[in-house]
């Protein structure tokens, strides 16, 4: 069986055919579709072609060329790199640097996702060579590249974090708190996450904020708020939270005509906390009777049957159902439609979903902050994608500042 194999093996390599065969030749076709994307851009830089004659249009000469390694996502690549200098005028010269293939870059942008995601997930620098060996193939990965790769994700999501909204037509906001469980260090630890989400007038979600706070508290949110208002985030018509009474207050405050729509979902947790354990599945059948109803007169009429019935069955619950008040139903003053979509923080609920999937079988990561870097790495690199909230046709129009004020 085994001499077998090899006379395949020598069969295939004499044939110019094996298991390698796809990979070389697609490497050897992005190969020169490197190189002639190279040779254009320096064209367009030069202002002509390679042994064209001198022209008015002239803005450097050729060199040379020198060889370049590029791990791609089909393994390492090499190509042929032109070198120029270019005219400053006064007889200033200065070497022309690619955009494409910029100075010192030995790996695409695709290839350093891929790195960034398994190092930000746990995986060590051995353990990432190792899963990326097909990729990297003895392309050289030290501990300071990977350093590198991460410092300037970090610099990326700062100035993320810190980008001016007055551009982003938000017309609800999404807010709640989520701890993920991640293993940090030798222990195991809920973190904290505040994220922020928004919904443009089109319908499209976007991320706002995200951060790590010590708790979900009262002024945790009003940071969060204080915050959004700093980079000059508009009036939005609604948003819809967890039970934080401080965030209610905060967005009030910060926008006084902000409608506030309480999640139902938390609600129903906080109503089922106040019942004994043998009238849950009872208490459950009434509240979503009262939420889900058709039409804005059923929703009222099952309230006020909830609230008789619970009154005399377990007070605690209709305390607690008062506690919410109105706000439990703002979504009736909404476009139906958009009722599934406002009656809950759900819709968040996706970018937990990507985030539990990336790290369940991860064993630990490299510190809190890794956590908003592998969410952000994930948003930028375009894994979460968010569909638009339903009904979005008829999405209500944002006050003007002045109307907002």
């Amino acid at each position: 069986m085994a001499r077998d194999s090899r006379k395949r093996a020598e069969e295939e390599a004499e044939e110019g055919f094996g298991a390698d065969t796809i990979e070389r030749v697609m490497r050897e076709r992005v190969r020169g579709a490197i190189e002639a994307i190279v040779e254009e851009e320096l064209k367009a830089a030069l202002g002509a072609a390679s042994s064209a004659r001198v022209g008015e249009e002239r803005r450097g000469y050729r060199h040379g060329t020198r060889s370049r390694t590029l791990a791609t996502s089909l393994g390492p690549t090499s190509i042929t790199m032109p070198r120029a200098r270019l005219d400053l005028g006064d007889g200033a010269t200065q070497e022309w640097q690619s955009r494409v293939v910029p100075r010192y870059q030995r790996r695409t942008e695709r290839v350093d996702e891929a790195i960034l995601g398994l190092y930000l997930a746990g995986a060590n620098t051995r353990r990432v060579k190792s899963a990326l060996a097909p990729l990297l193939k003895g392309a050289p990965l030290s501990k300071d590249a990977v350093s590198r790769l991460v410092g300037r994700m970090s610099e990326d999501f700062e100035s993320w974090r810190t980008r001016e909204l007055a551009n982003e037509d938000i017309v609800y906001l999404f807010m709640d708190g989520w701890y993920p469980k991640v293993r940090i260090g030798k222990r195991r630890a809920r973190v904290p996450v505040l994220v922020t989400l928004g919904v443009r007038s089109d319908g499209e979600k976007v991320v706002l904020d995200m951060r790590i706070a010590g708790d979900e508290t009262t002024a945790a949110w009003g940071e969060v708020v204080a915050d959004l208002a700093k980079r000059k985030l508009g009036a939005p018509i609604l948003a819809v939270i967890d039970g934080n009474p401080g965030l209610a207050e905060a967005l009030r405050e910060e926008w006084r005509k902000i409608e506030i729509q309480r999640c139902t979902v938390h609600k129903l947790r906080n109503l089922e906390a106040k019942a004994p354990v043998s009238l849950r599945e009872e208490l459950r059948e009434d509240y979503r009777r009262m939420i889900y109803g058709k039409a804005a007169a059923d929703v009222e009429k099952a309230r006020i049957a909830f609230v008789k019935k619970w009154k005399l069955r377990c007070p605690a619950v209709v305390r607690s159902l008062d506690e919410a008040g109105d706000d439990l139903f703002t979504f009736l003053r909404f476009p139906k439609t958009q009722w599934k979509s406002l009656r809950t923080t759900n819709a968040l609920e996706r970018i937990n979903e990507e985030f539990r999937r990336r790290t369940k079988t991860q064993a630990s990561l490299p510190g809190e902050d890794a956590v908003l870097l592998l969410l952000f790495g994930l948003l930028r690199s375009g894994k979460i994608k968010m569909r638009k909230i339903d009904g979005w046709e008829e999405m209500p129009k944002r006050a003007t500042k002045r109307e907002a004020a």
